[in-house]
């Protein structure tokens, strides 16, 4: 027989908690629990249940915007790319009103001497894209004329004919595209934090 006796043993007094949804303190019966009694169970089931549907519902959104970014054509990206430079030049040379008319009559517009139909190479050159006004831009069609004499005083008249003269043809990558729209949408975001 072995000399070893039966000590009894010692049940420690298991440590309070805080309660996950009321916060109070408590006492667990059971190892995991985290809340201190059947109501605040089902809280927190709801809690829960609630914290699954919105990262559901954000993976699915996630995944919906991923799949209609792969869609996207050259085309599409040339709009979006477009979008934010006129709003970045609209927004760079505001402060020197229409550079047709001087004023605003409307809204603002990102007008382009050259426009994107006639020389699609001088898309997003700034010195071809100034703030206008809706006036000038949509219902005189650029008020070229207007333009014209204050893009001379503003740039000068060597570059204005530049802008007027024959331009090699750009090719954008997607690559090229999305750098563009990235670089534009930083420097609006500056100049909107101004």
């Amino acid at each position: 027989m072995s000399n070893l006796t039966a000590r009894p043993i010692s049940q420690k007094e298991p440590k309070q908690k805080t309660c996950k949804v009321c916060k109070k303190k408590f006492t667990p019966t059971k190892p995991l629990q985290t809340v201190c009694d059947f109501g605040c169970a089902i809280e927190l089931n709801i809690i829960n249940k609630a914290k699954k549907q919105a990262q559901d519902a954000k993976k699915e959104r996630k995944e919906y915007k991923d799949a209609k970014e792969k869609q996207k054509s050259r085309r599409d990206w040339l709009g979006e790319v477009q979008a934010v430079f006129n709003a970045y030049r609209r927004e760079s040379t505001k402060h020197l009103g229409c550079i047709s008319c001087g004023t605003f009559k409307g809204k603002a517009n990102g007008g382009h001497y050259r426009s994107v139909g006639s020389a699609p190479e001088l898309r997003f050159t700034d010195e071809n894209c100034w703030c206008q006004c809706e006036r000038c831009n949509t219902h005189l069609s650029g008020n070229l004329i207007n333009y014209r004499v204050r893009l001379v005083e503003r740039i000068g008249l060597d570059r204005v004919e530049w802008l007027e003269s024959k331009h090699e043809a750009k090719h954008y990558s997607l690559d090229e595209l999305k750098a563009l729209k990235a670089e534009y949408k930083l420097k609006l975001k500056a100049l909107e934090k101004k």
